[in-house]
């Protein structure tokens, strides 16, 4: 019988080898084979969107996004900015704007003569509405059109609010390009936008800068109740660009472009646009009521200074100083006084009073707002109901006396510091009614009655008393604070 021996120290080479290291290899791959598929069975868009975001990090060029399909930029970091894609969007959406006026003349013979003005607007919705600066078609009667494609439309003039420099014109036609609304709010100081309108009648133009502030007082705006709360940015802007959009680098609608500061009537740094947020309020109040519905809180109000914090003993110097409250206004009524600085409304701070103004035009009457603020000391909140800012009043029941209801205005006492800061001393008119008699002889708010009858007077008590023994015509005489000279006015009982 033969037998297999197998020689003392003599080993079986293959055999060792696959146990040595074939058998390991294929034991470690089928277990990371299996650990692949139990991890994409679990967990499978967890390692897509891993994949994904290591992409986005390794690769910082990619292809320009489709503004067909809606596509935005990633959030990759690119250097430098590109404007391409917000000029694309925002660019078929800025339209020129030719308002044509007339002077008064002898019509029939072709009198009067002719007067014509450009601007530029921004098509807001794809059925033709588009929001341009009252002051690009104040006083104008015909209104042409023209858009990026070279078309042309007669508009219409729906309504406009100069205390905010702004108006909504509509043209007939469907399907157009618009710009969407940004929010003004979340924009940041320092932020790349671009301004897009028809400066010198050059249409489609884009310039580019930054934010350079907000919240921006320039004292161009005229009235009572003018809302100045700017961007101000250093984009390009000349005469023909008023009216058009400065956009952010999405493409979105974030400001109107009304005003630069200029000694050559050209632009030398910086210009000025009308937030978006304050745009979008005023232009939707226009189109669903023809005016704008503006809350009134019933205050008058002054930005805090250094001195004035010092003063008061704020540890900041922030906030907005209540100089007066109206009475039986909605400051009033939530007991809100003289003297209280108001720090905040709804979180949002207001630390200059163009801030403040801002944020409260963007509600309408019978909003409640969350007012913060400091008196002696301590924080506070309350609740403030806004009131009717067109009549700045809410009805005639609110006038306290008899004697004045007859008219429509209420009368309050001048106190130390008013006489001081006006320069007089007399009664101050804070509240007109709505097409009572003072509102239609023209009378209105901030009023100070210095005569009447020619009798000066110097208190209430002796206005009621003069204003009794008159007949049927009462004359009066008085000033306003930001206006020369005397004003004067005839009533009637």
């Amino acid at each position: 019988m033969s037998k297999v021996i197998k020689l003392p120290g003599k080993v079986d080479q293959t055999a060792s080898y696959m146990k040595k290291y074939i058998a390991p290899f294929f034991l470690a791959f089928s277990g990371a084979i299996l650990g692949v598929l139990v991890y994409n069975i679990f967990f499978p868009q967890k390692a897509i969107e891993q994949i994904q975001r290591t992409n986005d990090t390794k690769y910082v060029y990619y292809e320009q996004p489709s503004i067909e399909r809606g596509l935005k930029r990633s959030n990759a970091i690119y250097n430098p900015v590109d404007f391409t894609l917000a000029a694309a969007i925002s660019t078929p959406s800025v339209v020129n704007i030719r308002a044509e006026s007339r002077t008064k003349g002898f019509y029939w013979i072709g009198g009067g003569e002719e007067s014509v003005s450009t601007g530029s607007g921004v098509i807001i919705s794809p059925d033709g509405y588009i929001v341009t600066n009252n002051h690009v078609i104040e006083d104008a009667e015909k209104f042409t059109i023209s858009l990026a494609d070279n078309r042309e439309y007669k508009a219409s003039l729906i309504g406009t609010d100069p205390s905010t420099d702004l108006a909504l014109l509509k043209i007939a036609a469907e399907d157009l390009p618009f710009c969407a609304f940004g929010n003004s709010d979340s924009l940041m100081v320092g932020a790349w936008v671009i301004a897009v309108g028809n400066p010198f009648n050059l249409e489609s133009t884009v310039t580019a800068g930054i934010v350079s502030a907000k919240g921006r007082n320039i004292n161009i705006l005229e009235g009572d109740f003018t809302i100045e709360s700017f961007i101000q940015t250093d984009a390009v802007v000349n005469p023909g660009n008023s009216g058009g959009a400065l956009v952010n680098t999405d493409g979105e609608l974030i400001g109107i472009n009304t005003a630069i500061i200029t000694k050559s009537g050209k632009y030398e740094g910086y210009s000025f646009a009308v937030p978006s947020n304050l745009v979008k309020k005023v232009i939707t109040d226009i189109k669903s009521f023809g005016s704008v519905q503006r809350g009134l809180m019933g205050v008058d109000l002054e930005t805090v200074e250094s001195r004035l914090a010092k003063k008061l003993k704020l540890d900041k110097i922030q906030g907005v100083h209540i100089t007066r409250v109206n009475p039986k206004s909605g400051a009033d009524l939530a007991g809100l006084k003289k003297g209280d600085v108001i720090l905040s409304i709804n979180g949002k701070a207001t630390n200059t009073l163009p801030e403040l103004q801002e944020i409260v035009a963007t509600f309408s009457p019978g909003d409640k707002i969350e007012i913060g603020y400091y008196r002696a000391g301590k924080r506070h909140l309350l609740k403030v109901e806004l009131g009717n800012h067109s009549v700045n009043l809410l009805d005639l029941s609110l006038i306290e006396t008899e004697e004045l209801k007859v008219f429509g205005f209420e009368i309050n006492d001048l106190n130390a510091e008013e006489i001081l800061k006006y320069g007089k001393d007399g009664v101050l008119v804070p509240l007109i009614v709505e097409n009572s008699k003072a509102y239609k002889a023209g009378m209105v708010a901030n009023y100070i009655i210095t005569h009447i009858n020619e009798k000066r007077i110097y208190s209430k008590a002796e206005f009621l008393d003069e204003l009794d023994r008159s007949k049927s015509e009462i004359f009066i005489s008085g000033l306003y604070p930001d206006f020369e000279g005397d004003f004067h006015y005839v009533l009637y009982k």
